[in-house]
C-alpha cells in the first residue's frame, strides 16, 4: 500500500518532492536568463572544462535518464522517474551551488560559463521531459 501524505504535497518547500523538482527546473530557466543578460551562451562547448565533482555528478545523472525511462516503462513503475527527477534535482542543486553559470559582477565571459550553460540546459531538458512524462508541470518561474 502507497501512503501519500496530502498535506506534504501541498507544501511549497523543499519538503514537497514535486516542489522540489519543478523548483529545479524553474532555477534552470532563471540560469538560462541570466546568462543569456550577461553574454554567456551555447555557440561553444568544451566538456573537458566540467571538471568540478558536482559537474561529473550531474553529467552522469543526466546521462542515466534513458535508461531510467526505459526500465520505469518496462516496469510501468513511474514512481522510479519521479525518484530519479529527486536525484537530478538534488544534483542540480549541489552544482548551482559550486559553480557559476554566469561570470562574476563585471568579469568576463569565459568558455568555461558557455559550457556551464550548456549542461544547465541539459538538465532543464531531463528535468521538463520527465516532469512531462509524470503530467505536471514544469514552470519556467516560481
Amino acid at each position: 500500500m502507497l501512503d501519500i501524505d496530502l498535506d506534504l504535497l501541498s507544501k511549497k518547500t523543499n519538503d514537497n518532492p514535486v516542489f522540489y523538482v519543478q523548483y529545479a527546473h524553474a532555477r534552470t530557466k532563471q540560469v538560462a536568463n541570466n546568462a543569456a543578460t550577461l553574454g554567456v551562451d551555447t555557440a561553444s562547448f568544451d566538456p573537458s572544462l566540467l571538471a568540478h565533482p558536482a559537474e561529473s555528478d550531474l553529467l552522469a545523472k543526466l546521462a542515466q535518464f534513458p535508461a531510467v525511462m526505459s526500465h520505469s516503462a518496462e516496469e510501468r513503475s513511474p514512481h522510479l522517474v519521479a525518484r530519479y527527477l529527486e536525484e537530478v534535482a538534488g544534483s542540480y542543486h549541489r552544482w548551482y551551488d559550486n559553480c557559476r553559470v554566469t561570470p562574476i559582477s563585471g568579469g568576463a565571459v569565459e568558455p568555461v560559463h558557455n559550457s556551464r550553460l550548456w549542461l544547465n540546459n541539459a538538465a532543464s531538458i531531463v528535468l521538463a521531459n520527465g516532469l512531462k512524462v509524470l503530467g505536471v508541470s514544469a514552470p519556467e518561474r516560481m
